[in-house]
This record gives C-alpha cells, sequence and structure tokens, in this order.
C-alpha cells in the first residue's frame, strides 16, 4: 500500500508501506478520505507537537474513514465493503483514569498520528489501515466518505458542549471560525442556544460560519467594540468558547461574559503563558472550564452524522489526492481559501 509519509519539516513523500496482518479482533479498512487537522498542519511545519520531535518517518492523519476490505476471524458483525469511520482515540482501559471513566484522560493513550511516545503511533494518512474492531463505527452505505471522516472533530465539538451542559435558551460566544469553532456552532444550535455569535479576522471562515446559522459573524480585525450583545457593561454572553487559541481572545471573552458565565477553552495556544484577569473572574463569579479531545462523544459524532442530524458538508473546502498531500498541508495553511482540507485516498 501507498502512504503519505512526514519524512522531514514541510514536506510529505508517498512511500511504499508493508500491509499488516489482520488478526481475529482487527478489521482493515480501505481508507477513502482523510481531514487536515490543525494538529497535522503543526507536524507538518514544525516537525514537532509541543515538546515530541518527530524521530522517524511519520504517517500524519487522526479525521479517517474509508470501506472495510479485511476482518478477522472474531468480527462478526462487519463485512467487506461496509463504511466505516475509526476512533483514533485508544485509551490503556487499565489506569486510574481510565477505571473512573475518564478515558480521555488516560495515562498510556495511544493516539493516532501522534509522536509523544517512540516509536511513534502512526495515522491513517495510507491507502489501507487496521485497527480493533472496536475502533469502527459503522455508517450508512449512502454517506460520503468526507462527510463521515468529521466524526472526529464533530466529537471535539461536542465534547466541548457537553462540558458546559444544557445550552437552552443560552446567548453563546465562538472565539474562533475555524472547523472546530463552526462545528461548536452547529451542536450550540442543535442544543437550543438562542444565539450564537462567533468572531474571527478573517472574512472567509465567518462567511461559512454565517451560512451554516451564526446569529451574527464578527470581523474583529479592526476592532472587539462591537462583540457585546446587549450594551451591558458587566457582559452579555452566557457561555463563552474559545477556539482560536489567541490571547486576546481570552481576555474578551471573559470581558464579555455575563456574570455567572462559563468560559471553555478549546483551542490550542502557541504562547503557553497568558494571563487572566483573576479579580474579574472571581467578582463575576465565572466558571473556567477546559475541553480537551473527547470521550464517549465520538459515538455520538458517529450516530448524528449517519442520521444527518448534522450537515458538514459546508465546512469541507477542498479534496485532494493523495499524490497532493503537499500541495494540501500548504493551502490548508491559508484561511482565507480554506475551512476543512480532506485528502482522497
Amino acid at each position: 500500500m501507498r502512504a503519505a509519509v512526514l519524512t522531514r519539516r514541510s514536506w510529505i513523500e508517498i512511500l511504499e508501506q508493508k500491509i499488516p496482518p489482520t488478526d481475529g479482533d482487527e478489521v482493515r479498512v480501505r481508507i477513502k478520505a482523510g481531514g487536515i487537522c490543525g494538529s497535522d498542519i503543526h507536524y507538518f511545519r514544525h516537525y514537532k507537537m509541543g515538546d515530541f520531535p518527530v524521530r522517524e518517518p511519520f504517517i500524519l492523519g487522526h479525521e479517517a474513514a474509508g470501506v472495510v476490505e479485511t476482518v478477522g476471524e472474531n468480527v462478526k458483525d462487519l463485512q467487506n465493503g461496509d463504511l466505516v469511520v475509526v476512533n483514533p482515540s485508544h485509551p490503556c482501559k487499565n489506569c486510574s483514569y481510565c477505571f473512573s471513566g475518564r478515558e480521555l484522560l488516560c495515562a498510556d493513550m495511544r493516539f493516532l498520528g501522534s509522536s509523544r511516545k517512540f516509536p511513534h503511533i502512526q495515522g491513517m494518512f495510507s491507502q489501507s489501515f487496521t485497527t480493533k474492531r472496536s475502533q469502527c463505527f459503522k455508517l450508512p452505505s449512502n454517506l460520503s466518505p468526507h462527510h463521515a471522516a468529521f466524526a472526529e472533530p464533530l466529537a471535539v465539538a461536542m465534547h466541548a458542549v457537553q462540558n458546559v451542559g444544557a445550552l437552552i435558551g443560552a446567548d453563546v460566544l465562538i472565539s474562533g471560525a475555524g472547523p472546530i469553532g463552526c462545528l461548536i456552532l452547529m451542536v450550540a444550535r442543535l442544543g437550543g442556544a438562542s444565539t450564537v455569535t462567533i468572531t474571527d479576522i478573517k472574512k472567509e471562515p465567518l462567511r461559512v460560519a454565517e451560512n451554516i446559522g451564526a446569529t451574527r459573524a464578527l470581523d474583529i480585525s479592526q476592532s472587539v467594540d462591537k462583540i457585546a450583545l446587549r450594551g451591558d457593561p458587566r457582559g452579555s454572553f452566557d457561555v463563552a468558547f474559545e477556539a482560536s487559541g489567541n490571547d486576546d481572545a481570552v481576555m474578551q471573552a471573559i470581558k464579555n461574559l455575563k456574570p455567572g458565565g462559563t468560559f471553555v477553552q478549546v483551542g490550542t495556544f502557541k504562547n503557553t503563558n497568558i494571563s487572566i484577569p483573576p479579580d474579574v473572574v472571581m467578582t463575576k463569579e465565572l466558571t473556567l472550564k477546559s475541553s480537551f479531545r473527547f470521550d464517549k462523544e465520538f459515538s455520538w459524532a458517529a450516530e448524528y452524522l449517519a442520521a444527518e442530524r448534522i450537515d458538514v458538508a459546508p465546512l469541507l473546502s477542498h479534496v485532494f489526492p493523495m499524490d497532493e498531500a503537499n500541495k494540501a498541508f500548504q493551502l490548508a495553511q491559508d484561511r482565507t481559501e480554506a475551512m476543512k482540507i480532506h485528502l482522497a485516498f
């Protein structure tokens, strides 16, 4: 099989790889679609993620769907040709976090397309991928594999909203109109939010956000004065999701939350040291939360996509063949042109 392999900084080669045998509880998936995530772009640009450098030829990709091409002898509920989406999260199920029901915090997590461990945990940007049956979620055959591959980022958005709880009647602020911000917008709308205001500094993602149901899609590249929903000097939003990874966005979200509001950090920061005004948090009695990846929400995301309760089509801006992976990754860094870019295998 062929795979898109990151071999050095900002360079992917299409290389032949051996197809591993399929054990009794495993499934080999013929990958049809794979989404390029922000973390994939970070690996491509910097050849590392945080403190974990790439130390060997590395296959990226943790958002992927395809059709079953081989099943192990113990797999009875899937057959060749079935459309599946693959959950990239492999908790150990043997640590205190797993035992307590918080598998997303697993002490020995194996997440596809990650350089955290060595040898690295290879991703799914390849023609075939072998995984446990438990990682595969069957979807209707009439669903596009490219839409199915949105299950992972949709699960991230669902987890962020789930961390807050009910949004019925809430006024919601989202900082960042990228794929995750727009998916949070969709989930918040589905969850009964009264209004959803989304902000960004680029016009194109805001246009997409407006088309998928944002109450207000605000360009704050010149001024943040218009964020406030109603003129209340103490803030006018019940919940704020920070999905841009921008220092100033955190400050604006906290400023614009009404007393008793909830702030949820979803985006990843380049600068790990930011200032949060503790007196404002205290006097407004704000609740600060964070959201990392997903847990049970992956199965929810698969179910919602299967039932077509969420339409992700407006978020898919480009599809490139695997052979043009470098071109795809370059374009994915241009937010004036790209929302979500997929590779086709």
